[in-house]
């Protein structure tokens, strides 16, 4: 009975010691971003919506600077060929050309889905660093696909953000995230994203895809690869300018 009863003593305490081993949140998310952030990228993708009653691939072209400046333009399918999206600062505008019309999505609007696929509007517009969003905790060890992770649990620290609780598996060796769940503030899982065939560009690790997975509707998730990807290149102003959705 004595054993017993000191074996429940230390069971908390050895845990605690564990839990002491675990680096930093705010060391693993400062690597994260400097390893995932960039001055300026310009990148090529594929983006298969995978729905109920089948699938589609869109192929879009997207150059940005920061977190403040977007500019995307649709290559393909025909049908979606020609479609563009600016970002300036919080600010976002779609160019249609069956309409021929510019329109600015703003409010609620951003909640909406992206060509039908898994991603919404706020989420195309997010590139912010993370640091200076949430406060990172490291809660636990975990193992995807034969890599070591930190399980790292982020919480808001400001009001503007998407999702006020992320939880985040980070390649303990690279830095990068290989999968990452979006809460809302009730403790809802929104949204979960995969990343998979992780590879060096530029001297950073980078995933070239992301299954996106809207928990709240049907269908297999949004399968987003990227073809090409530069980093810190030079962009021209013109790019981020009303004038280049026409």
């Amino acid at each position: 009975m004595k054993q017993y009863i000191t074996s429940l003593f230390i069971l908390p305490l050895s845990l605690s010691i564990l839990a002491e081993d675990y680096p930093p949140g705010k060391t693993i998310l400062d690597r994260v971003d400097q390893n995932m952030n960039a001055r300026t990228r310009i990148v090529q993708s594929t983006m298969e919506i995978q729905g109920n009653r089948g699938s589609r691939t869109l192929e879009v072209k997207t150059w940005s600077e920061g977190d403040n400046k977007a500019f995307s333009e649709y290559l393909a399918p025909a049908r979606e060929k020609g479609s563009k999206m600016l970002k300036l600062d919080n600010q976002l505008w779609i160019y249609s050309p069956s309409t021929d019309r510019i329109i600015q999505i703003s409010g609620h609007m951003l909640r909406q889905s992206v060509m039908g696929s898994d991603l919404s509007y706020e989420d195309m517009m997010d590139d912010a660093a993370l640091l200076e969003r949430y406060q990172a905790e490291v809660t636990g060890e975990e193992e995807i696909r034969g890599r070591p992770c930190w399980i790292l649990e982020l919480t808001a620290i400001v009001p503007e953000v998407n999702y006020y609780k992320q939880v985040l598996s980070i390649d303990r060796e690279r830095y990068v995230p290989l999968k990452a769940d979006y809460y809302s503030k009730s403790g809802k899982l929104l949204k979960r994203i995969s990343f998979d065939k992780v590879e060096q560009i530029q001297g950073r690790w980078y995933p070239k895809t992301m299954l996106y997975k809207d928990m709240l509707k049907e269908g297999n998730g949004t399968l987003m690869n990227i073809v090409s990807l530069e980093l810190d290149v030079n962009i021209p102003a013109t790019v981020f300018n009303k004038a280049s959705l026409k």
